[in-house]
């Protein structure tokens, strides 16, 4: 390994945890309704703290599912990457987020209250259409038992503009619940109980435990398909399980949260300019870099102008996309 990964490498597996627990412990003590000094003496259970309602129903489920979300999209983007061997490729980009925006939006403009698993109508449907555009996809891009990268892509993206376009249709239909449509496909934490956090962690999981499996092939593959089959990869059924396991990731962490772009796309390249490109090192490196970066814009998103809130989407797209410029300036890409 090169030298200058290696002590990356050794200084981010010691910071990465620490900047953790420190986002993690802004994210509890920050935000109306409770000072600082209010939720650390509840923390605490000092005499004089309250009951511990907005500390413990409220905002400690969001840290929770901020941590679940950054770190699954940020694994997702890296298996993304890795498969496609393309530095744009993110986990939205076979329609996940289109098509959970899609589902979402006619939760909402049919007016559905709750479902089943205690969860809402909104939640669900925001899945069933994530999950759905993925599997349109893997139809449309599959000839002759055959999925080419080429094929995904194009498939994706065709899914994606049809599913946005059914999304601006309904919203235009549905003029009264446009603003909490828009607010919904910007991406926010608000509405996140422990309920949405039990939902998301099977599919969170899921993700980590794919992308480290697969962390040995992905690494082969980015060496070229040739190299991957003659060293013993099954390139076609490596790329399928990947594709599907990072969709149904991916489409669980956003069912609950809404669309929050960006953080598949960049926190992967920075962790692959710290620490290298073996995926083995890149794919927990980039968990916990993900987690603390989700942390950090999700109290950012509650605090900057408080007591309104700003859909975290829109700070995670404010931060992405002057660092894209950033790398096509530096001609990164």
């Amino acid at each position: 390994m090169n030298p200058h990964f290696s002590r990356r490498l050794a200084i981010g597996s010691a910071l990465l945890p620490l900047l953790l627990a420190a986002a993690a412990c802004w994210a509890l003590l920050s935000g109306s309704g409770a000072s600082a000094a209010e939720s650390l003496r509840t923390i605490l259970g000092l005499p004089g703290a309250d009951d511990g309602l907005l500390l413990f129903r409220i905002r400690m489920p969001r840290v929770a599912m901020g941590i679940m979300v950054g770190a699954t999209l940020a694994v997702c983007g890296v298996m993304m990457q890795g498969m496609f061997r393309n530095p744009l490729a993110d986990p939205h980009i076979l329609g996940v987020s289109s098509g959970a925006g899609l589902g979402a939006t006619i939760a909402i403009a049919l007016g559905l209250g709750r479902a089943t698993l205690g969860l809402g109508a909104v939640t669900l449907f925001a899945f069933a259409g994530g999950a759905g555009s993925v599997a349109l996809v893997y139809l449309l891009s599959r000839r002759a038992g055959r999925l080419s990268t080429t094929s995904l892509l194009l498939a994706g993206i065709a899914v994606g503009s049809l599913f946005s376009a059914g999304t601006t249709l309904i919203m235009r239909l549905n003029h009264d619940k446009m603003d909490h449509i828009i607010f919904w496909t910007m991406g926010s934490l608000s509405t996140v109980g422990w309920k949405q956090v039990f939902w998301c962690l099977p599919f969170c999981l899921i993700g980590s435990l794919a992308a480290l499996i697969f962390a040995r092939d992905l690494n082969l593959l980015s060496q070229g398909e040739e190299t991957a089959l003659h060293l013993g990869v099954n390139v076609g059924r490596t790329r399928m399980l990947i594709m599907l396991l990072t969709a149904i990731a991916t489409a669980g962490a956003v069912s609950a949260t809404g669309v929050i772009g960006f953080v598949g796309l960049i926190i992967p390249h920075v962790s692959r300019m710290l620490f290298g490109p073996d995926h083995r090192r890149l794919v927990p490196l980039s968990a916990l870099m993900g987690a603390v970066f989700m942390l950090i814009m999700d109290t950012l998103a509650r605090t900057l102008a408080a007591p309104l809130e700003i859909p975290v989407g829109i700070l995670t797209a404010m931060c992405g996309g002057p660092f894209f410029l950033w790398l096509l300036r530096r001609s990164a890409l």
